[in-house]
């Protein structure tokens, strides 16, 4: 059974910091890509961050130049350093994995989400 737990969300104020953490667990037997994404009260889920399949990183515009994606492999692990946070980044943040289990088919695995909460 594999599993995503996230961390480190909360309240901050706007231009403040926050970092987020998943931690991938269970039975994996190679993990391709890890990301995140988030879904605000009202709005559908949208992209943030993520590592490309050649081990590079993808940002959506609106988070470009203030997050940034780290990965420790060794860990199964992913980080999402957030600088210079808005209000509008205020969402229930999401880490998924697209990864294989011993013997199992690649499939994407979703955590359960961290709340960020940007407000003065």
């Amino acid at each position: 059974q594999v599993q995503l737990v996230e961390s480190g969300g909360g309240l901050v104020q706007p231009g403040g910091s926050l970092r987020l953490s998943c931690a991938a667990s269970g039975s994996i037997f190679s993990i391709y890509t890890m990301g995140w994404y988030r879904q605000a009260p009202g709005k559908q889920r949208e992209y943030v961050a993520s590592f490309t399949s050649n081990g590079g990183t993808s940002y959506s515009d609106s988070v470009k130049g203030r997050f940034t994606i780290s990965r420790d492999n060794a860990k199964n692990t992913v980080s999402l350093q957030m600088i210079n946070l808005k209000p509008e980044d205020t969402a229930l943040y999401y880490c998924n994995a697209d990864l294989r289990a011993p013997g199992g088919p690649r499939k994407v695995y979703w955590g359960q989400g961290t709340q960020v909460t940007v407000s003065s």
